[in-house]
This record gives structure tokens, sequence and C-alpha cells, in this order.
């Protein structure tokens, strides 16, 4: 192929320097403590909390979005009504938005004296700021467009005959989107998810201000991880962070395999 090596050198150049160097020095670091030491550190309960309500809030964030992204995307697809394009600004607004400002926004409003964190508590005895609650709205704030972005494409150039011979044969409009539409839409979908959930994982600005970074409730992994570097804790920092890592490549890895399954699957169909 023309173009393969100088290409090819290019991206294993660009992967060296911005993603496998600094990962190694991370692992690097990391063999300064022996084994006992490690599982000292990720065995401690305060570390086995954050990692719980980190992963447990991105993976309920990512679900959430991942549903009312495609709803969005159907929407702005399928729909035409006046002020689409300023919608349609507004779902992108979160990835120019920065996210402390996001957090802090977050916070103001659904903190308990905040108008509507006030009403939640009085009405419903919900309270969101402090809570995994509010971790998880801050979550869905941020990554809700990953999903719409990554939908919208496959839904554009899905051919709509299919749809209309479906219904010539007598199929309902739930048989249409579950046996045509959904499979093929499914495999962005899952892309969707695996986007916001690594996005979720890793966030840090927009979830501090309305977490309340309480340990055992609301701390989170990203933070646990500044503290340790702000005690000057190299090595546990390190080896939680390393953790995480393993962790996120593992659960993205698995997202991976099943999105690349329900493709072949599909093109069997």
């Amino acid at each position: 192929m023309p173009g393969f090596r100088p290409t090819l050198a290019y991206t294993l150049v660009y992967l060296g320097l911005i993603v496998l160097i600094p990962l190694s020095t991370l692992v690097l670091q990391s063999f300064k403590l022996d084994w006992e030491g490690y599982l000292h550190i990720i065995g401690g309960r305060r570390v086995l909390s954050a990692f719980r309500v980190s992963f447990t809030t991105a993976l309920v964030a990512a679900a959430v979005a991942s549903v009312f992204g495609f709803i969005i995307a159907w929407v702005m697809v399928r729909y035409p009504f006046n002020g689409k394009k300023i919608v349609d600004a507004l779902i992108d607004l979160p990835f120019a938005l920065p996210t402390a400002v996001a957090g802090v926004v977050l916070a103001t409003i659904f903190q308990p004296s905040g108008w509507l964190g006030k009403f939640l508590v009085d009405n419903f005895g919900i309270q969101v700021a402090f809570k995994p609650l509010g971790i998880v709205i801050a979550l869905i704030f941020i990554s809700i467009p990953f999903v719409v972005r990554t939908v919208e494409p496959v839904l554009e150039e899905f051919d709509s005959s299919m749809e209309e011979a479906a219904s010539s044969l007598g199929a309902t409009r739930l048989q249409v989107f579950t046996k045509i539409i959904f499979p093929n839409i499914f495999p962005a979908l899952l892309t969707g998810f695996a986007l916001s959930f690594a996005r979720g994982v890793g966030e840090y600005g927009s979830v501090i201000f309305i977490a309340g970074n309480m340990p055992y409730v609301s701390e989170i992994v990203p933070l646990l991880i500044i503290t340790k570097l702000e005690q000057y804790d190299i090595p546990g920092a390190t080896a939680i962070a390393l953790t995480m890592l393993v962790i996120s490549f593992l659960l993205l890895l698995f997202i991976n395999l099943l999105q690349m399954w329900v493709r072949k699957r599909s093109g069997q169909l």
C-alpha cells in the first residue's frame, strides 16, 4: 500500500511518545513496591471503597447516558423542529465547558440549599449533592455527547427502505425497532457506552465539587491519587493508578470484544 511505511512509523512514534512511555513509567514506578506492599495499599478499606464508587458510578452513568443519548440522537435525526441548530450546539457544550465550571454549577443547583436540591429533599427525601447520586448526574452530563455523536451518524446512514419493507409486511413499530433498527445501531451504541465509561472513570473536575469527597461514601479514585501525591506518597499513588489502569483496560477490552462479536453476528444475519 502506498505510504504504508511512513504512516506506520509515524503511528508507532506517536504511540511510543504519547502513550507507551508514560504508561511504562507508571509500571516502572510500581516496581519500587514489593507484592506485599502493593496488596497492602490496594487492599485498604478506603482504597477499595474509592474503586467501588468510581467504577459503579461510571457504569451507571454510562448506561443512563446511552439510553438518553440514543433518544436525543433519534430525535435529532428523525424529527425536524424549530431551534434544531441551537439544540445541536447545546449537545456539544459539555465538550467545550471546563469540567470545574460544570462541577460548580451542578453543585450549586443540587446542594441541599439549591433550588433543585431543596425541591428533591423536601418533596422526595432525595439528596443528590455529596452522595454517589451526585457523581452519577455529573458523569451523565459530561458523557451524553459521546453517545449522541457516536449514534447519530449511524442513524443518518440507516436505510429507511428496510423499515418501509418491514412495515409493508405487517411488522409493528416495536418489531421494526427491535428486529431492524436496534441491531444495526447496537455496535455504535456500545462504542458510545465505552467512551462514556472511559470518560467517567477518569473524570475529576466536574465530580469533586458535587461529590463532597467523603471517604467511604463519595470519594473517587482520581481524588485519592491526588491526595497521595500531595502527601508525597508516590508509591501509593502509583499502585492505585496502575490498578485503575489495568481494570479500565480489561473492561474496555471486554466491551470492544463484545462489539466485534455483535458486528460479526449482525453481518452473518
